[in-house]
Formats: structure tokens, sequence, C-alpha cells
């Protein structure tokens, strides 16, 4: 399996693709994606979002038109992909998988586990393929995503931490912003940022 990252727009929205058996699955396509993933894939199957922010779901729907591939998007983010309150010029964009909590899928033959860690937003979700983890904006390196926004849930953003702390394996993780880390090294934090919602 390897993993191409390219960040993308005003925020720096990391975009990944993941290749793995000869099959690509993009995940996050943020603000003017679409060039360096078109350029970037041979055999694309599937777009995903970890959730529904506008600089992480920007270009969905122009690549489910190039691309002719599926998007799959968190059941709770999806009124996210339809507008955002600040930003309005937001290019509206349907999923044809709303995925349910914690779904473990197959697309192609190649498996997929959604887990759902609300807080940021209702639908957050990391994404799961072999070895790596991609956080969205769940967790980043030594720090976590904010929950002032609206649809934020700081309490939700606990319950996650909790959960995410008792997940007993270790993977990389491809954060929505910024470099890698683990979940171990982040395990180690979880209980300072609890503390502090």
């Amino acid at each position: 399996m390897t993993i191409k990252v390219q960040p993308m727009g005003p925020y720096q929205t990391n975009c990944y693709i993941v290749t793995k058996d000869g099959k690509d699955i993009i995940i996050d396509p943020g603000v003017d994606a679409t060039s360096w993933v078109t350029a970037n894939v041979t055999n694309p199957i599937a777009i995903l979002n970890t959730h529904g922010h506008f600089d992480h779901v920007w270009s969905n729907a122009e690549l489910q038109r190039e691309l002719g591939v599926k998007l799959y998007t968190p059941k709770e983010d999806d009124m996210l992909l339809r507008q955002s309150s600040w930003m309005p010029d937001l290019p509206p964009s349907t999923p044809d998988i709303l995925v349910e909590d914690d779904a473990e899928l197959d697309i192609d033959g190649i498996k997929v586990k959604f887990r759902h860690f609300p807080g940021h937003t209702p639908g957050s979700s990391t994404i799961e393929i072999d070895d790596a983890m991609f956080s969205g904006d769940f967790i980043f390196e030594r720090s976590i995503g904010r929950t002032d926004f609206p649809y934020s849930n700081p309490e939700d953003m606990k319950k996650s931490l909790e959960k995410f702390q008792k997940l007993d394996f270790d993977k990389t993780i491809y954060p929505g912003h910024g470099g890698t880390t683990t979940i171990k090294q982040e395990q180690q934090y979880a209980p300072y940022w609890i503390k502090q919602l």
C-alpha cells in the first residue's frame, strides 16, 4: 500500500490518495484538489470523507463527475456537504453512500473501517485502511479538533477521546492537517485534552 499526500487550499488540508492492489482511494479532496488527484490516480475506486467541513469536501462533486466513482460520507455530516455557514460558495455534493457509525466496508476488495469520533462535527470519523488511520480533524499530532464551530460538541469530543484511549492497537495516524503521528503517541495526551474540554 502506498499513500500520497498533498496539502490543499488556504488551510493546507491534507488530501490523501491510498493505492492498494492497483486501486486508488481518495480521502478528503479539499479546495482545488481535482487537478492533483486526477494527475496521481490510475484506477480510482472511491472518494471518502472523514467529515463534512468545506476544506475537506470542496472537490467532492467535481471528482465524482470526473472520475465516475462513489462518494462515501459519515451519515451525520451529510447536511454539511450542501451548505457551510462560513463558506457560502461551497460547491454542494451528494454522497452515494451515507456511512453508518463504526461501519466496516468492503470497497472493491479493500477493507475500510470508519470509526465514529464525534465532537468536531456530528459525523467526524477516522478511516482505517490496513495499518493507516486517517483522522481528519479529530486528532492531530499533540492536538485535537476544535469544538467551537457550528455543530461541534465538546461533550461528544470528551466521549470520543475516552473511546480513542481504549483502542488496544497502534497505527500510523494521517491527520487532516500537519504531519503524521501514531495512536499510541496521541493516547498519552488524551487525558490532558479531556480535562481542557
